[in-house]
């Protein structure tokens, strides 16, 4: 990994570490806005944006919706996919969270984490009800679940924040996960009346919801809505929500 630390802030521009991986080039880049006067941290994959510091609305409001949709407290929860590690920020600030494992495909990210280059530093690392596990999330959900060391554990939460929209993929092979059956293998993960959230770049798929509706006892569909400041005008992003049947 090349990097340099997140508090040198000497350039317009930074590319704090680029290494390949199985599913394209993977670059963290931090560049100074000189417009708004703020630094922005950059993921990017191949071609694609991953995550922007720019915004983290949603991916906090995935986190905050998520756990406050759980009923009891000492709460067990799943975040697929790192990132900058908002959502899992987001699940650690609410109270009744007692354990939550951040399931990471692609390695270098959970070691920005552990090295604190990010803007949370090792907010997460440090965190001792979080663990940060390498794993691919779409096969573990149709598999034996989240914990390797407790094959078939059950969580209260599982949220995913991983790929664009649910018709938008970074990788193909995750398209099974997102129908009918692929919904209904994650929710075996769940506990009785557990949460399943999923963060979207796009506003809300009525289709999506009826294929939620088709593996879950109960789903709807959170808009986000938050000023961009790039264009400064308000763009709307989607936190879905599925509760497991109750017995």
């Amino acid at each position: 990994m090349r990097s340099a630390p997140a508090n040198d802030m000497s350039h317009l521009f930074e590319e704090l570490d680029y290494c390949p991986t199985p599913i394209g080039a993977l670059s963290l880049r931090r560049r100074r806005d000189l417009r708004l006067g703020v630094d922005v941290w950059e993921i990017i994959l191949g071609q694609e944006f991953l995550m922007t510091s720019h915004f983290t609305a949603s991916e906090v409001a995935l986190g905050k919706l998520g756990v406050e949709a759980c009923a009891g407290d000492a709460l067990d929860v799943v975040v697929g996919g790192l990132g900058l590690g908002y959502t899992a920020e987001a699940v650690l600030a609410e109270t009744g969270v007692a354990n939550l494992i951040v399931v990471e495909y692609l390695a270098p990210v959970i070691e920005w984490h552990e090295s604190g280059i990010l803007p949370l530093g090792t907010l997460l690392a440090d965190d001792r009800r979080c663990r940060l596990i390498e794993g691919d999330f779409f096969s573990m959900a149709g598999d034996d679940g989240f914990d390797p060391d407790l094959p078939g554990r059950r969580f209260d939460a599982i949220l995913a924040d991983i790929d664009h929209a649910p018709d938008h993929l970074l990788d193909p092979r995750s398209d099974s996960f997102y129908q009918v059956e692929g919904l209904r293998a994650l929710g075996r993960h769940l506990k009785p009346g557990g949460i399943f959230g999923l963060w979207s770049n796009e506003v809300s798929d009525v289709r999506f919801l009826e294929r939620l509706r088709g593996a879950f006892a109960e789903a709807w569909a959170e808009p986000v809505t938050f000023d961009n400041p790039l264009t400064g005008k308000p763009f709307t992003q989607t936190v879905y929500l599925a509760r497991a049947e109750a017995e």
